[in-house]
C-alpha cells in the first residue's frame, strides 16, 4: 500500500563538498523535487528560472519526462541540467553537467562564500 497523498519527505544527502537536503512533494498526478544547498538550489523543471533570476537566486534545473518523471532528490543526481540562473552560472554551472556536479558545486560555493 503507497503513503496518502499529499506527500512530503526530506532527507539529509551527503556530497564530498558537505550536506545538502533533498525534498520530495507529491500529489495526485503530479510531484517535483529539488536538492537544497547554502548557496541554492537543483531541483526539476517546476522552477521558474525567470522568477528566481529577479531575486538573485543560485538555481539549476533539470527536466524529468512524462516516461521518466523526476521524483526523489536522488533522481536529480544524474539527471542533466537544462537551465540555470546567472547566479548558479558564477557558481561554475553549466548547461549539460549532471545535477550531482551541480550540488557539489553549490556547496563548494557556499563553503567558500560564507557571510
Amino acid at each position: 500500500m503507497s503513503a496518502p497523498l499529499p506527500l512530503t519527505t526530506i532527507q539529509p544527502m551527503q556530497f564530498t563538498h558537505g550536506c545538502a537536503s533533498g525534498m520530495s512533494h507529491r500529489w495526485r498526478n503530479g510531484q517535483y523535487c529539488a536538492i537544497m544547498t547554502e548557496a541554492g538550489i537543483v531541483g526539476c523543471g517546476i522552477y521558474d528560472l525567470h522568477t528566481a533570476s529577479e531575486f538573485n537566486l543560485g538555481i539549476a534545473i533539470a527536466k524529468g519526462t512524462p516516461a521518466k518523471p523526476l521524483v526523489t532528490p536522488d533522481d536529480l543526481l544524474d539527471a542533466l541540467i537544462v537551465g540555470v540562473t546567472q547566479e548558479a552560472q558564477r557558481m561554475g554551472i553549466r548547461v549539460g553537467m549532471p545535477g550531482r556536479e551541480a550540488v557539489e558545486l553549490m556547496l563548494k560555493y557556499g563553503n567558500e562564500n560564507k557571510a
